[in-house]
């Protein structure tokens, strides 16, 4: 996400430890990257900063949330969604990919198909949100809701992710970086100029 966002914004990072009253006064968007997880992980790494991270969404902060960050909006963890369950896209009818590995996608996004990195990442289902990307079987890869913004796959994705003899072809050179910064800017920031978070 760093490596992603880092020319765009300001960025702090909090972890496991407890922040200070103050630290998300000056924020506009708190950021959840994939990695494995489940509700027990959830609680373990923001026990500490959960009820900060929900009274900053409940100012009107703005959330972003990839692949594992995207289930966490799902009414299991934060419960920042309107009638939308985030749910595996390998399980869903029609889905091209129908096992949890490191592979990647095809996904058409704003208009342009790409392969993007996925493991086991979301689709969206139910209620009202805009589509930024679909899966190749037509599922909402990446949608957002109000003030939350939701991507299955890992734009983030760095080289090294791509290591695998099968995987190296689709090494896409950081230009799904720019469709990250991209995403961030125009649907939840509505700037080209992005601000702290």
């Amino acid at each position: 996400m760093i490596a992603a966002l880092s020319q765009l914004a300001d960025i702090k990072l909090f972890t496991r430890h407890k922040v200070s009253e103050s630290f998300f006064d000056d924020v506009d968007l708190v950021v959840f990257p994939g990695g494995d997880g489940d509700a027990t992980t959830f609680r373990g790494i923001l026990k500490p900063n959960l009820p900060d991270v929900r009274a900053f969404m409940q100012r009107g902060g703005k959330y972003l949330g990839i692949c594992m960050g995207a289930y966490w909006a799902d009414a299991y963890y934060f419960n920042l969604l309107k009638n939308t369950r985030c749910k595996q896209y390998i399980k869903q009818p029609g889905a091209d990919i129908r096992s949890s590995y490191g592979t990647t996608a095809v996904v058409g996004w704003r208009g342009q198909q790409h392969r993007m990195y996925f493991y086991d990442g979301p689709t969206f289902i139910g209620g009202n949100f805009d589509t930024v990307a679909t899966y190749a079987n037509g599922d909402p890869m990446a949608i957002v809701q109000g003030s939350v913004g939701l991507v299955g796959c890992h734009l983030e994705s760095q080289i090294n992710w791509y290591a695998k003899k099968y995987m190296q072809p689709h090494w896409h050179e950081n230009r799904h970086h720019v469709l990250l910064a991209q995403f961030v800017a125009d649907y939840l920031l509505h700037s080209r100029q992005m601000p702290l978070f």
